[in-house]
């Protein structure tokens, strides 16, 4: 299989109205995409539902590829601000072939990207991704519709009405949200109007923070990478809990009722437990995490007598091990979380619904339920380099994990990866004390530093 040059660990992304992330490509893959799933249907006009966030940029990147899909003959559904997991569970729902969301997810309003999803709510595969980059990069390879052959486009208004009553019936029957006090950060993204709804119309009592988007405000100051004045809220209010979304609301970061964070890989832990005693799971069943999820998390889940397996980062790499392996919970420390009896890719809405049923479920606090999970300190740097050479050929920085492994002596990890989508290294150190993380970490960046330059 050829190196993606667009498609990174989801979807294409970059600054908005730069290279790639520009109308021209947009407008490109518009015609790439429908091409790609007209051949699929046997020339057939594809149905492709189209989301979007609340950046700026998602007016002309939302109106490029729709310009793109009209031109090569499909027909576009313009579902406005919803959540990446409404998108995905609308296409399947109307039964459209392909389903696009235009979100940079976390990051800030200046950037965007493109992720796309197949006909029953999954993102693609590396191999169809390499097929859309070959069409949007050579884009006279695809023939020229005219006269009726072109495609139409509409909108579609209050369609995150199906995704708000599909998220909710996900909550156990047994369960509402009546007496819970709930500070709600939807990070002025995608989930600003159809969270709020969802958490009052199942009894919850909430306290919005990032419900207000002017298309610039996007995880600026809120949303799950910015969870202080949630934190600060909680503790003003004595809410129950904080619930943080990001951009796109496919992940959350929680905050329990005295202001502390409860890290995704706590929510992991939390839910295999839920599941293994509803007889959702049995003894044995893998859970799927990534190679940044905790030591900690992968001791607790096998000490439930569960098995533990670690694919490459990004939600999409964990649903294709889930997929193939028939199992029906996965996620990452960031806070995407797959359950996928209900879903089929992170989303924080539902992952927050669940976790209030653990609440329910166990009648504990969530600083109780989470003190069994027993995580490893971590430190993460990303170090800056000129090019992404193959970490297996680089000697210096190989002899040295050799060692670092014999000194850790299975009581702790280091993760090395670079950036889907910029010029880094992550360098990831985790250990059973702060002290020991300190001693490796800041002699290792500089080695690879010194190693990359």
């Amino acid at each position: 299989m050829g190196q993606r040059k667009l498609f990174g660990t989801d979807g294409i992304r970059g600054k908005a109205n730069v290279y790639p992330m520009t109308g021209d490509v947009a407008f490109n893959l518009g015609r790439a995409v429908t091409h790609y799933f007209v051949t699929q249907k046997r020339n057939k006009k594809p149905l492709i539902i189209l989301g979007k966030d609340t950046r700026l940029s998602c007016y002309m990147l939302e109106q490029a590829f729709s310009a793109g899909v009209c031109s090569q003959g499909g027909q576009v559904i313009l579902t406005g601000p919803l959540p990446t997991p409404g998108v995905a569970f609308v296409t399947r729902s109307m039964r459209a072939d392909v389903g696009v969301m235009i979100s940079a997810s976390h990051n800030a309003y200046f950037d965007n990207g493109i992720k796309i999803f197949d006909s029953k709510g999954f993102k693609l595969p590396d191999e169809v991704e390499l097929i859309l980059e070959d069409y949007i990069l050579n884009p006279e390879k695809l023939p020229v519709q005219t006269n009726g052959h072109l495609g139409n486009a509409k909108r579609l208004k209050e369609v995150f009405g199906r995704y708000l009553v599909q998220t909710k019936a996900a909550l156990g029957a047994d369960f509402d949200l009546e007496g819970l006090r709930i500070v709600l950060d939807c990070a002025n993204g995608a989930a600003y109007k159809v969270a709020p709804m969802m958490f009052r119309e199942l009894g919850a009592e909430i306290f919005p923070i990032g419900v207000e988007p002017n298309g610039t405000n996007i995880n600026m100051e809120c949303g799950s990478l910015h969870p202080g004045r949630a934190q600060e809220m909680v503790k003003t209010y004595r809410a129950d809990l904080g619930i943080c979304l990001d951009g796109d609301a496919d992940r959350l970061i929680v905050c329990d009722s005295d202001g502390n964070l409860i890290d995704g890989d706590c929510v992991i832990g939390l839910f295999a437990k839920l599941l293994l005693d509803r007889g959702e799971l049995s003894k044995g069943d893998t859970i799927v995490g990534t190679i940044m999820s905790n030591l900690g998390l992968e001791n607790y889940i096998r000490s439930l007598g569960l098995s533990f397996h670690r694919t490459k980062v990004g939600d999409r790499y964990i649903m294709e091990y889930m997929r193939e392996h028939s199992s029906i919970l996965g996620g990452e420390p960031s806070g995407h979380v797959i359950l996928a009896n209900h879903s089929t890719t992170g989303d924080g809405c539902l992952a927050a619904l669940k976790l209030i049923e653990c609440l329910k479920f166990y009648n504990r606090s969530l600083a109780e339920l989470t003190s069994d999970i027993q995580l490893y300190p971590q430190k993460l740097i990303n170090v800056p380099v000129k090019e992404k050479r193959p970490l297996k050929e680089v000697k210096l920085i190989q002899d040295e994990l050799t060692r670092l492994e014999k000194t850790l002596d299975g009581k702790g990890r280091i993760v090395l990866r670079y950036s889907g989508t910029e010029s880094l290294i992550r360098v990831m150190v985790e250990a059973k004390s702060d002290q020991l993380v300190e001693e490796i970490i800041g002699p290792f960046v500089k080695l690879v530093k010194k190693a990359l330059s």
